[in-house]
């Protein structure tokens, strides 16, 4: 496994990053614990979470089954570097009491006092604000990271689905305060269907020195094989990938793109994430494997060498909007 910095930090993450959302809802706690511990095996140290996954009334459930693996021991927490999100509602009746979500200054430090009892462990690696909240002013928001990082119960921050302008503000306002070291890192959508994070929110993240970490790298499964799946084994489109499909000019497109994988012996998804890596501003994409076998292929795209011949063909494919603001204006 190859190892990277967390954007400006000094912070040593793998190139990738376990995505936790399926523990629970699709994969059983004991076969959580066994991927966990196949990726601490093979490498990948950063783990990815957030407060609500669980989802619905199991909100919460997900940070359970990391807390419970930790307890298992074995240096477990301590070789794992550990980031979790804040801002959904928790509430089980999908009502949220006042204050109860986003990113108030008693939301966050009720919410991360609840993310550590549940997962175990005295302190978050790097606590990320799941979205944008309009009604906070980010005074306030870093007043109270300040607090946390004081307490020792958060160490870094990063966002997630922040737009570039967000980014900016947010870490000038940090600058400005003084002593707050900002945001270190941006969780986006991104992948080679879905490249609009180009345009502003990378270059962003790069200068103000935040690690990017991509999620949703097959794009929900658009991207991983899907209409080969679907001659070969039946098995049928879902999700985002059905809607996309849809739309005869994706379909073509998406067939070009397997067409092409195959005339180079490589599988899809394996290259779509092994094209992430290749990315300026990428520390890692997220990926989010139900079971083994899914992470044995993310594995394998670590080390996928992509030659200059098959990016070409990847940008005709699906070609980017280019450079800022070029893209938009001269």
């Amino acid at each position: 496994m190859r190892y990277t910095q967390l954007g400006r930090t000094g912070l040593k993450v793998s190139r990738l990053v376990l995505g936790t959302m399926n523990f629970g809802p699709q994969t059983d706690e004991a076969d959580s614990h066994a991927i966990m511990d196949a990726a601490l095996a093979a490498g990948i140290n950063f783990f990815d979470t957030a407060n609500v996954y669980g989802w619905g009334e199991n909100k919460g459930r997900t940070e359970e089954i990391i807390g419970n693996w930790f307890a298992k021991g074995g240096e477990r927490r301590d070789k794992v570097v550990l980031a979790t999100k804040v801002y959904g509602n928790m509430g089980t009746d999908g009502e949220a009491w006042p204050n109860h979500d986003k990113l108030s200054a008693v939301n966050i430090r009720r919410a991360v006092d609840a993310s550590l009892k549940r997962l175990r462990t005295d302190h978050i690696d790097v606590y990320q604000f799941h979205h944008v909240d309009r009604r906070t002013p980010f005074e306030e928001i870093w007043q109270a990271v300040d607090v946390l990082v004081q307490q020792g119960k958060i160490l870094y921050v990063g966002s997630s689905n922040f737009p570039g302008y967000k980014i900016a503000q947010a870490n000038e306002i940090a600058a400005r305060r003084g002593g707050t070291i900002g945001l270190v890192s941006e969780q986006c959508l991104y992948n080679l269907a879905e490249r609009r994070a180009e345009m502003e929110v990378i270059p962003a993240a790069q200068e103000y020195g935040l690690g990017v970490i991509p999620w949703s790298p097959l794009h929900g499964g658009l991207l991983g094989g899907v209409l080969k799946k679907e001659a070969t084994q039946g098995r049928r489109a879902s999700g985002r990938a059905t809607d996309s499909l849809a739309d005869t000019t994706i379909r073509a497109q998406i067939q070009a793109y397997e067409d092409l994988l195959d005339k180079h012996g490589l599988e899809p998804g394996e290259t779509a994430l092994a094209w992430l890596l290749t990315r300026p501003g990428v520390t890692g994409p997220i990926v989010g494997p139900r079971t083994a076998g899914q992470l044995e292929s993310a594995l394998r795209a670590a080390e996928l060498e992509l030659s200059e011949e098959l990016l070409s063909g990847l940008d005709e494919i699906f070609p980017g909007p280019g450079p800022s603001p070029e893209a938009f204006a001269w």
